[in-house]
């Protein structure tokens, strides 16, 4: 796997991130640096360590399963995908949830929760040959990128343009994912 396919899993991963972040910005009643900051901080912060546990797990699989590892990748980001892309299309009502972006506790709740596809990813990368810090470095900046233009641009730019950020996201990720599985079977 290489450093572009790494990005691209880092953009898929943080558009959880990114709508959630949106959610955030409606919610907050003015936009101010230290709340941004630290959703973002969070976010980031929880999709970087979420690939070092699912690579921690996986790795110690990883001679029982290494002739099947291409297919555990696939399957793993094919399922992450498809359900990113079933989120997009969920009522709009379903999908708002009262929340105070203000409260550390929801912060927390809402990183654990984004962070879940990116442990599911950890675990495919203890099957693939990658750079695990330099990887997890990548989600977790990206992540706190996406989150702090999904919290300031929101007001200004989202409600106009509608971006489906996790249809984008859960593309990317499906991509990603038989990208990986052509590699390994035909090359």
């Amino acid at each position: 796997m290489n450093l572009s396919d790494i990005i691209l899993i880092a953009i898929g991963l943080a558009m959880d991130c990114f709508a959630v972040s949106i959610a955030c910005g409606f919610a907050m009643k003015k936009i101010t640096f230290w709340p941004t900051f630290r959703i973002a901080f969070f976010f980031g912060l929880f999709q970087a360590i979420m690939p070092l546990i699912g690579w921690l797990v996986g790795s110690r699989f990883q001679l029982y399963i290494e002739n099947c590892d291409h297919w555990i990748a696939f399957i793993i980001l094919l399922i992450l995908g498809i359900r990113m892309i079933h989120e997009n299309f969920k009522k709009e009502d379903a999908r708002k949830k009262r929340l105070n972006p203000y409260k550390l506790a929801v912060i927390l709740t809402l990183a654990f929760a984004t962070s879940i596809d990116a442990l599911a990813v950890g675990v495919s990368f203890a099957f693939l040959q990658i750079d695990l810090w330099i990887s997890i470095g990548i989600i977790g900046i990206t992540s706190f990128l996406f989150s702090i233009i999904g919290v300031v641009f929101v007001n200004r730019y989202f409600g106009r343009y509608k971006i489906p950020a996790e249809l984008l996201g859960g593309i990317v990720l499906i991509g990603i994912g038989t990208k990986i599985l052509i590699e390994h079977l035909f090359f």
